[in-house]
């Protein structure tokens, strides 16, 4: 072959093989252009765009807004600090949708996802045990905004506080849950953390939305709770600023001078009630 081959470049001159390396080039370009083309215009269907069917990214904090792209991305503040860490992955029960077991003490743990409607688990069991409950400790990953707000709301409405135990986390959209306590403790190895929300597009050509207003409209009903709560609008501004894949972990002294927190130490980890005795 290799024979051959230097006898066919022997045999021909030096333009007509630069015409037929021309011609490769060429071809090449045109099937290219060709290839985006079509793309561009959908007569060629990638798989992601035929992908199913619309789903809202979990990837805390999620909304529960069906067919969305809503994207926060404000301006990074210059000079801001940029304590980010990676997201953390949660497994076993803090993937679980969020579960609530009442403990000595009134203390209604709750562990796990803020999946879509546990705002409405929630307010069952305050209705059914909330003469009982005095603070709800969380300890979680976050997830739906929107009932990550109803689950505040309904906590300060009930006047009960909330807190974060040593060891445990409260990120993304929990602290929304978390801001509703009248009062607020947070031992100081507990971790609060933010970011943006985001969530993925829901269906393949779907209808036109428009995302800046999604955007801005829950910005604003986030701002406007924190404010409700007494809480500094500084920590929404690190949320904004903070990208959905990292979180920005805040500080004891900076949960104290934010308002987030506004109580002292976080006393001893709970244990289980025990079951009542029956009276004689």
């Amino acid at each position: 072959m290799q024979q051959r081959f230097h006898a066919w470049l022997v045999d021909r001159a030096d333009e007509a093989i630069l015409r037929w390396i021309f011609r490769i080039v060429l071809i090449a370009t045109i099937a290219a252009l060709a290839a985006d083309l079509a793309g561009r215009n959908g007569w060629i269907v990638s798989p992601d765009a035929s992908a199913a069917p619309a789903e809202i990214k979990q990837d805390f904090p999620a909304l529960n807004l069906p067919n969305m792209v809503p994207s926060i991305l404000a301006p990074l503040l210059p000079g801001s600090d940029k304590r980010l860490v990676p997201l953390p992955q949660p497994g076993g029960a803090m993937a679980a949708p969020m579960t609530f077991d009442l403990v000595g003490g009134g203390k209604l743990m709750a562990t796990g996802t803020i999946t879509p409607g546990i705002s409405q688990s929630f307010a069952a069991e305050v209705g059914k045990r909330g003469d009982y409950i005095k603070t709800v400790v969380l300890n979680s990953p976050g997830g739906s905004v929107t009932d990550a707000l109803a689950m505040g709301r309904l906590i300060r409405e009930k006047k009960f506080a909330t807190e974060v135990e040593a060891g445990k986390y409260c990120t993304s959209s929990c602290p929304l849950v978390f801001a509703g306590g009248l009062e607020r403790r947070a031992d100081d190895k507990a971790m609060i953390g933010v970011h943006q929300v985001a969530a993925i597009s829901s269906a393949a050509n779907g209808p036109a939305r428009d995302e800046m207003s999604v955007a801005q409209n829950i910005s604003a009903r986030c701002q406007r709770y924190l404010g409700d709560m007494g809480v500094s609008l500084q920590v929404w501004v690190h949320a904004m600023e903070t990208p959905h894949d990292k979180l920005f972990v805040f500080k004891p002294e900076e949960l104290k001078s934010l308002n987030m927190v506004t109580a002292g130490a976080v006393p001893m980890a709970t244990t289980p009630l025990a079951p009542a005795r029956p009276r004689i």
